[in-house]
């Protein structure tokens, strides 16, 4: 089972309950955490393990070959993502803007544009305790977190089998990284805050899951602070609201440490079990 742990908005604590639940029910049950927000992760803060395996993930890029190339522009006509220029007698390729999408290479006729890899970013697996942790890491200057993410999540399936629950921590947002980390997932876990920035964009969350046709419940962290539009928003569109998560000090400092939670504060255990509990309904009950 699939599990993306999203949100309209940064900071609201995705990385805050994917580590906890994940270290939770991984007490239990087979369970690999992967953190997908490759432009900035930081579920490692929190899992530190001994790393098993790491690689490097490249994307490919058309290499103009002047050679063979007829100079017909054909090229710059297929490319959407205006990735290549035809300029005199010259065919200028910009990786940054390309997309791997392969049209440029396969329609070239005189195949004058093959495809080389070029690295954007590493991928790492560790092991802590009885939970596997995956993440990777868009290199600097890199402007495509897709590829990575869908390269992670690839990596994912074909490395733990299907019983597994794989727990995604998405990143920030609406845009379309988030819609590659989550467009597979079997249910969608929502964390928001009582603000009204919290509540604006778990809107736009919603909008999207709904779109995507995904399952999903909502988790209110911070609890205490704001008001209760958050709840009434989720009784009026009949969406789920699974958990709370109280705003403490407590938190606050537990977490700033580098620590989870759970293990030292009931009342984030009690919200944690109630999430893994409502993941196990929708997974027809099973522990694993």
């Amino acid at each position: 089972m699939k599990i993306a742990i999203a949100s309209g908005k940064g900071g609201t604590g995705k990385t805050t309950l994917s580590t906890n639940l994940a270290t939770f029910m991984a007490e239990s049950a087979n369970v690999v955490l992967t953190d997908l927000d490759v432009e900035e992760p930081n579920s490692g803060l929190f899992v530190q393990g001994e790393l098993l395996h790491s690689e490097p993930k490249n994307k490919m890029i058309p290499h103009w070959e002047k050679e063979n190339c007829s100079l017909c522009g054909n090229c710059q006509k297929v490319c959407n993502f205006n990735a290549i220029l035809k300029m005199g007698d010259s065919i200028m390729v910009f990786p940054e803007l390309c997309h791997g999408c392969y049209a440029c290479c396969e329609l070239c006729p005189t195949e004058s544009l093959p495809m080389q890899p070029k690295q954007m970013g590493e991928l790492k697996h560790f092991r802590a305790g009885d939970l596997d942790f995956v993440e990777s890491r868009l290199m600097i200057s890199e402007e495509q977190a897709v590829p990575l993410i869908k390269q992670t999540i690839d990596y994912v399936d074909a490395n733990f089998p299907a019983d597994t629950f794989k727990i995604f921590d998405a990143p920030p947002g609406t845009s379309c990284p988030v819609i590659e980390a989550t467009k597979d997932a079997d249910l969608v876990l929502l964390i928001t805050e009582p603000t009204p920035f919290g509540l604006h964009d778990l809107k736009l969350a919603v909008e999207t899951v709904r779109q995507l046709g995904k399952p999903f419940g909502v988790v209110l962290n911070r609890h205490g602070i704001g008001d209760d539009k958050v709840p009434a928003y989720c009784a009026a569109e009949g969406i789920p609201l699974v958990a709370c998560i109280p705003n403490s000090r407590k938190i606050a400092e537990t977490y700033a440490a580098g620590q989870l939670l759970y293990r030292d504060i009931p009342e984030v255990k009690a919200a944690v079990e109630t999430v893994a509990a409502f993941i196990r309904d929708h997974n027809g009950g099973e522990s694993s």
